[in-house]
């Protein structure tokens, strides 16, 4: 979701769109405490690709268990376990999360050409007091991140972005070291559209990155998973993904997740995998989610910057996020 690697791994990433198959949808409504997910076990020498075809001699089932879950049955700040912005930095005040100018450093990623502020009802931006825009909704247990067009008299406000939008990260709150990290979702549509959930390292640098899933507004149905990294002897930021077509994206409930182990990043739609790296340098500390609705984009492909087709509102609609770590006493039983 920080695209400002783009320009230089443009040409590292598989822009390879794969289609998946129907999977009845009831299977994956829920999050068991205890799952056993599909892999694959040949060995990771092979640095990225997609799993057309997969041998079923290598593959096993590896048992999990949950370590986090989030059913949005109350709103999401409710519980603590939910930051509505960007943090991190010991020289970055508290009250600069909630407003005055240079508050949007944290609401925002302008690097990408991003045309929002992520907003929450604590939010004063250059105002005195708290503005409570609240993009979150939360309706029979499935949480809407909804993006809409700033209100004219709050331009100068909200520091003339064109959208409030919103941004829920577990950073302080829930980070994890290998396992398997999941989203039930609708990919929202339309021009400038761009919602993503992803990863991200705890102790704050970047690269690693992990693109669980991000959505190209202005292709129905497409969405991409990626994984970026460094390299240490150059500094460049390497990217390796592939595009999924899923059709009915936008209009059903599917689960995007990856599989961190020792030695290899698998992805996963609807609990199968699609694509898989050996893990690259420089993943070694845990990572937390972010899940996020953006619009408008420099770089990425699919993502245009705002203009008049870009919709007046927009809804990221999101049924559960879930982790799980790896039951090493099952596994080795």
């Amino acid at each position: 979701m920080i695209e400002c690697w783009t320009r230089s791994a443009l040409a590292a990433i598989g822009l390879l769109v794969a289609s998946v198959p129907g999977v009845a949808q009831d299977d994956f409504d829920d999050a068991p405490v205890s799952l056993s997910l599909q892999v694959t076990t040949d060995p990771s020498t092979i640095e990225c690709r997609k799993l057309e075809t997969v041998n079923p001699a290598s593959l096993m089932f590896l048992p999990l268990r949950r370590t986090f879950n989030e059913d949005f049955d109350e709103h999401p700040l409710s519980s603590g376990r939910w930051i509505p912005h960007y943090s991190g930095g010991a020289a970055w005040p508290e009250a600069r999360y909630w407003g005055g100018d240079g508050s949007d450093f944290k609401r925002k990623t302008s690097a990408n050409g991003e045309q929002q502020i992520y907003v929450d009802p604590r939010y004063a931006g250059r105002a005195t007091t708290p503005l409570g825009l609240d993009p979150f909704k939360v309706k029979d247990g499935v949480l809407s991140i909804v993006a809409s067009r700033t209100p004219p008299d709050l331009k100068p406000v909200l520091f003339n972005n064109e959208y409030i939008s919103g941004i829920l990260t577990t950073q302080g709150t829930f980070s994890q070291k290998h396992g398997y990290f999941e989203i039930r979702a609708k990919i929202p549509v339309g021009h400038s559209v761009w919602p993503a959930f992803w990863m991200l390292a705890d102790d704050g640098g970047w690269p690693p990155e992990v693109d669980v899933l991000e959505g190209r507004g202005e292709r129905p149905g497409d969405m991409v998973m990626t994984t970026h990294w460094r390299i240490p002897s150059t500094q460049k930021i390497q990217s390796c993904g592939f595009d999924f077509a899923v059709g009915d994206a936008s209009s059903a409930f599917h689960n995007y997740g990856v599989l961190w182990e020792e030695d290899r990043l698998v992805y996963f739609i609807d609990r199968r995998p699609v694509s898989d790296i050996k893990v690259p340098i420089g993943f070694d500390d845990p990572m937390y989610m972010i899940v996020n609705l953006a619009i408008g984009s420099k770089f990425f492909v699919g993502v245009d910057p705002v203009d008049a087709e870009t919709p007046q509102t927009v809804a990221f609609e999101i049924d559960r996020i879930s982790a799980y770590q790896i039951d090493m006493e099952q596994a080795q039983r």
